[in-house]
């Protein structure tokens, strides 16, 4: 079945709305003062510590250096999501499996990253990642992605996930803005309930 992972988590309730889903993957922000889902290594040991066994916790980062990333192995995470770049040491020396982010502007450099062990996953965003608008998903239907999980985010909510995965088979579906509360501040119940629900109706093994 289509994985499924909710990013932006900000709070110890959203950690038990996510174990109440029973999904696959949580984000938590850090080190990105720019999101209003950004979250500090108190907060993050919090939210991690207060998801289920099973539910994988992903800590999403852009360009950290080696000191954030020294942070966030202390924080608990389950693997570390680098959005735009990051030196070479990093990537050779982090203690935990990686989700690499791609967004529209910089998809043509995924062969780069093909010799890193520690990549086990791809993931697709928008040109701004977090802005909740999709992207044109023709873009990567043949992008070769070397035997890894392939991650699709950007813009994905629970009236057009099943489309996204009907067009895209992607092994994980990865929604933020989606599922959020209207006042931008949370995860909405009712929205990731549906979200879950139309992945799992929407999934070949459901099927």
């Amino acid at each position: 079945m289509t994985g499924i992972k909710i990013c932006g988590l900000v709070s110890e309730k959203d950690a038990r709305l996510v174990n109440e889903l029973d999904i696959d993957y949580a984000g938590i922000v850090m080190f990105f003062p720019e999101s209003r889902r950004n979250t500090s290594a108190e907060t993050a040991k919090k939210i991690t510590a207060a998801i289920r066994d099973g539910i994988k916790s992903v800590a999403v980062v852009v360009s950290p250096t080696a000191e954030q990333i020294r942070i966030i192995e202390s924080c608990g995470f389950d693997i570390i999501q680098i959005h735009g770049s990051a030196d070479e040491e990093i990537y050779k020396t982090v203690s935990l499996p990686v989700f690499k982010a791609f967004n529209v502007k910089d998809i043509d450099t995924i062969s780069s990253y093909r010799e890193y062990d520690k990549i086990i996953g791809y993931v697709f965003d928008a040109a701004r990642p977090g802005s909740g608008k999709p992207f044109d998903w023709s873009l990567i239907k043949s992008l070769p992605t070397d035997n890894r999980l392939v991650i699709l985010a950007g813009g994905l909510n629970p009236d057009n996930v099943a489309e996204a995965i009907e067009y895209l088979r992607p092994d994980v579906v990865d929604v933020s803005s989606g599922v959020e509360n209207d006042n931008g501040i949370g995860k909405a119940p009712d929205k990731s309930r549906r979200f879950v629900e139309a992945v799992r109706k929407s999934s070949p093994e459901y099927k």
